[in-house]
């Protein structure tokens, strides 16, 4: 990669990991759901003047927008608003690449390489050593509802398999506006006209600030750029980049909610990313043999 290229790959990491502070800034003032419909209301703008991908059926661009958008971040943001803390979710998030690489495995045959598993492994044992830590500070039943997120993210990764050959700021542009639709009316359903008119026209400067990136920034741009790399160098010199994204989203929660994990947590934490980077770094997975 050239180092204009690390550059890009380096600041996407920063943004998505200070997403994860901005969008806790934003929660608390608006509901989970409004919130969520906002930032894929603002990143679908674009749509206005692109058109829908070809390539990309109806059932399909929903199948996606559903699985790596809605499910991924709704999860995120309820689990934080009901207390998860913002660098705990943002390794949890992470630990989508276990997901996928077991997923694929059991919908393609895709089988793990002998390091892949031992990385499995690894951030198997880290999320069994955070549950430990759970009813503390915040509910089992918040930690069930963030462990839908990494599920959602790895079964939008696999679908977005079947997207090849479109243009990734079209496609995540579209990808957004069916995340968005849904979501309004959720929250029209669950909050009411009246309140949710009220929270969108009484934000302060702080969410205003904090949506804008949340959606633009982090939303738009960020996917954009993540989208371009990974379409011009191998995946392999792309992905290990996200093992930044935890980093950042911890630092920065710490520097502005003094967010503090106590050892074991802390020691799951690390645990998580380490396996992480061990499935990243590995080979690529062999393809089951078929049977006649």
């Amino acid at each position: 990669m050239k180092p204009a290229d690390v550059g890009i790959a380096v600041m996407v990491a920063v943004i998505w990991g200070l997403a994860f502070v901005a969008s806790r800034v934003a929660l608390d003032e608006l509901p989970p759901a409004l919130m969520t419909a906002l930032r894929f209301g603002i990143a679908a703008v674009p749509c206005l003047f692109l058109r829908k991908p070809r390539q990309v059926s109806w059932p399909l661009l929903i199948a996606i927008s559903l699985s790596l958008f809605l499910g991924q971040f709704l999860a995120q943001s309820i689990a934080i608003a009901r207390g998860v803390p913002v660098g705990l979710a943002s390794v949890i998030v992470q630990s989508q690449a276990l997901f996928t690489i077991a997923f694929a495995a059991v919908l393609f045959g895709e089988l793990p390489s002998r390091m892949q598993a031992v990385g499995i492994a690894i951030s198997a044992t880290g999320l069994l050593m955070i549950c430990g830590t759970v009813g503390h500070d915040f509910s089992v039943a918040a930690f069930a509802i963030l462990m839908i997120s990494p599920i959602s993210f790895a079964i939008g990764n696999l679908l977005l398999r079947k997207a090849q050959g479109a243009r990734m700021f079209d496609l995540f542009a579209w990808l957004c506006l069916c995340a968005a639709v849904p979501l309004l009316v959720l929250s029209l359903l669950t909050s009411g006209a009246g309140p949710v008119w009220g929270a969108l026209t009484h934000m302060s400067a702080a969410v205003v600030g904090s949506m804008l990136f949340v959606g633009a920034v982090s939303t738009s741009i960020a996917y954009w750029l993540w989208g371009r790399l990974l379409r011009d160098h191998p995946a392999a010199q792309v992905v290990p980049f996200a093992l930044l994204v935890p980093f950042v989203g911890s630092a920065a929660s710490s520097i502005v909610f003094g967010e503090t994990f106590g050892p074991l947590r802390l020691a799951g934490m690390l645990t998580v990313v380490g396996g992480i980077a061990v499935m990243l770094l590995s080979k690529r997975p062999k393809a089951m043999p078929k049977v006649a």
